[in-house]
């Protein structure tokens, strides 16, 4: 009997583990997965408004940590790291995956307005540029539009504790939205869970977020290999 392919979680916000470990269970439960989180990436990516070199280089040592330590594919949980996760691939010796590249793949498929939120700026520019490469990339003849936007306070709230408040805020944001945008997609994993509060009337546009999507490509990824 063959050894399980192992799956190794990058994770910036310690409170994603359980999501991303209740998504493993449910959809490739043969896969063996383990979790590298550091949460000073994301922290550091938010208070110098971008990911510095020094941040980028802490993230290539964990995506070569997590090889050394046997995983068959990686996938990054963080949206603000998705840059950076795009120059390390061509040096990865096993798939290396960004958690939005299929959501934003769905988005460009669902509309040509598509607007994009977020409670970080260090997420919403990196969500949005790969929303706008991928519908360049592909073979739609549409043109496509992004409309960014982002929750400001909602982040905080959640570092805080204060869930309600920051569920609020990005509600708040998602009905600014509502009225324009074809698809919304959601740049931060933690935000998913709010999908789930709004009033039916809410949900008639497609609201994506990308922790599902990005397990759901990790699963397709394993199963060809």
């Amino acid at each position: 009997m063959s050894d399980p392919r192992r799956l190794a979680l990058v994770h910036t916000v310690a409170g994603l583990v359980p999501r991303f470990r209740e998504l493993a269970a449910e959809l490739m439960p043969e896969v063996e997965t383990f979790d590298i989180v550091d949460e000073t990436l994301l922290r550091d990516a938010t208070a110098e408004g971008r990911v510095s070199l020094d941040t980028a280089r802490r993230l290539f040592a964990h995506l070569a940590a997590a090889e050394r330590h046997g995983a068959d594919a990686i996938l990054v949980t963080c949206s603000s790291m998705g840059g950076t996760v795009d120059a390390a691939r061509r040096f990865a010796g096993v798939p290396l995956l960004r958690v939005d590249q299929a959501m934003a793949e769905q988005a460009v498929q669902r509309g040509s307005r598509i607007g994009v939120l977020a409670t970080l700026r260090s997420t919403l520019e990196p969500t949005g540029e790969l929303v706008r490469r991928t519908a360049a990339e592909s073979e739609n003849e549409r043109s496509t539009e992004v409309r960014e936007a982002v929750c400001d306070g909602a982040f905080e709230a959640l570092r805080a504790g204060d869930t309600d408040r920051h569920d609020e805020l990005v509600r708040r944001g998602l009905r600014q939205l509502l009225g324009w945008a074809d698809v919304i997609v959601l740049a931060q994993a933690s935000m998913a869970r709010v999908v789930d509060t709004l009033e039916p009337d809410e949900r008639e546009v497609p609201i994506l977020s990308s922790p599902r999507l990005g397990m759901e490509r990790m699963r397709d990824l394993l199963t060809r290999r």
